[in-house]
């Protein structure tokens, strides 16, 4: 069985240290055994960072750019293997997981192309023969806590808008998904990564989720989980004023207007409903139907939904793997359920037939109300209710009228209603007759419960950096 350590200041720690086993979701087997951090291994490793992150901080943009082009190099060397480690722990499609991989090399890139283009400002002055100067510069040590849906990629993500900026950084992954982490630790020390730049500790949230969001060494701490952790990040991080970067929960509403291209948005939307089995923050959770296509919906999305396969993704090429846990199981069931109670029609899916790992079948709702729970309450897991609206008017409100804001969709063919929803849907993204998912040059971030800041793109890159202006004043007449 594989067993992963610690990786602080440049070196995996062997040191004894409680182990934790890691199981694969598809077949609720054990796959590794991986050690915990304590939060003195948490305070050890944001001093590590700390002590590296001056003469980091110091090398120019170009150089620290290099050494993530290194690591997505190798990446791409060992894709395969890495797609093999994210699969088990995580249960993903095999395609998704080669995505996955391939995608986070690509960002390293992407994200290195802004050595040589980001920018500081010259600002004009009230004064005669002064300048003001705006920097940008790095804020310090960072921190990311990760989540298990997409684990490889937050990795990269977080890490590299912070390197390439002059930050350094310590990872906590999810303890559902710890292996491909330390599968890219590797690939980072055979980097040459500088010791202390990047380090990785792995274990309890409660343990030293705490310590990365609160300790005084910390410039600013990036999580991308529920709301939650959210909530108790920003409460830790409160103690020493640190800067919060917050990705939480979706509830993505999808409209179908009268006039939509139906099987566009049946595939569209089915396509965003059932990536990742499921399990994505910002896929179309609640539907939106114009009266007068309802039932049209319903028919032709039943048919698609009855058509979608599961099960072990290591075995064969199904359309869906397994849900991450039972709690998720368990958590989709109680969903499902009250949602009947509440008077919604199952029109497929619902009942579990294979219990070998934590399947859960592709299953549409119909019958159901805006105030519903199934409508405002995240699922994750791939359970689709729709409900109908007789105006736009009325549709934008339903869509509006959540906790969440994170991403949305709209499917029409008049430019009228399209520019309407971009201008009154109150969501980070609004995408058009298209699938949920964004681009790495976007800026993914949300209203509301959704989170604070966000990431990718630009802006993305400007979160992990500090302003500093400077007024020089020239008035003294050279002698």
């Amino acid at each position: 069985m594989k067993e992963y350590y610690l990786y602080i200041d440049g070196e995996f720690v062997k040191e004894n240290r409680p182990m934790q086993t890691v199981y694969n979701p598809a077949t609720k087997e054990e796959i590794s055994q991986v050690a915990m951090a304590s939060k003195d291994d948490a305070k050890r490793a944001i001093l590590a960072a700390k002590k590296a992150q001056k003469s980091w901080e110091m090398l120019p943009a170009i150089t620290r750019a290099n050494y993530l082009k290194k690591i997505a190099t190798l990446i791409r060397r060992d894709r395969l293997h890495l797609a093999d480690i994210l699969q088990e722990e995580q249960g993903k499609i095999r395609s998704l997981a080669e995505v996955e991989i391939d995608f986070a090399a690509d960002y390293l890139d992407y994200m290195a192309s802004f050595a040589r283009t980001y920018e500081g400002e010259i600002i004009q002055s009230d004064r005669a023969n002064e300048n003001i100067f705006l920097f940008r510069q790095a804020i310090g040590v960072t921190t990311g806590i990760l989540p298990w849906n997409f684990p490889f990629f937050l990795i990269v993500r977080k890490l590299a808008p912070a390197l390439v900026t002059g930050n350094t950084i310590v990872i906590k992954p999810s303890s559902l998904t710890p292996n491909n982490a330390y599968e890219f630790a590797k690939l980072v020390h055979e980097a040459g990564l500088p010791k202390g730049v990047f380090n990785l500790v792995g274990g309890k949230g409660s343990e030293i989720g705490d310590e990365l969001a609160s300790n005084e060494n910390v410039g600013m701490v990036s999580v991308t989980g529920s709301v939650e952790a959210g909530i108790a990040v920003m409460k830790a991080a409160s103690k020493n004023v640190i800067k919060v970067n917050l990705e939480l929960g979706g509830k993505a509403p999808a409209i179908v207007c009268a006039d939509a291209n139906m099987d566009l948005a049946i595939n569209a939307i089915k396509a965003s409903r059932i990536c990742n089995n499921g399990q994505v923050c910002n896929c179309a959770e609640r539907v939106y139907v114009h009266k007068s296509r309802y039932d049209e919906f319903i028919e032709k999305m039943a048919k698609e939904f009855e058509k979608i396969t599961f099960g072990n993704t290591k075995k064969a090429n199904f359309d869906m793997g397994p849900l991450i846990n039972q709690a998720g199981v368990d958590n989709a069931n109680k969903m499902l359920n009250q949602a009947l109670k509440d008077g919604a029609r199952l029109e497929v899916g619902g009942k579990i037939t294979d219990t070998s790992g934590y399947f859960y079948p592709a299953t549409l709702l119909s019958n159901v109300k805006h105030e519903h729970e199934i409508m405002q309450k995240e699922i994750f897991a791939p359970i689709l209710p729709v409900t109908s609206f007789d105006s736009l008017d009325e549709a934008i409100d339903m869509a509006n009228d959540c906790e969440y804001g994170l991403t949305s969709s709209i499917y029409t063919e008049n430019l009228n209603l399209a520019m309407r929803a971009c201008k009154e849907i109150k969501f980070g993204e609004t995408y058009i007759n298209r699938e949920n998912f964004e681009a790495m040059q976007g800026f993914h971030a949300g209203f509301r419960k959704s989170g604070i800041g966000g990431a990718d793109g630009k802006h993305g890159l400007y979160e992990y950096l500090a302003t500093h202006v400077v007024y020089l004043d020239y008035n003294q007449k050279a002698k």
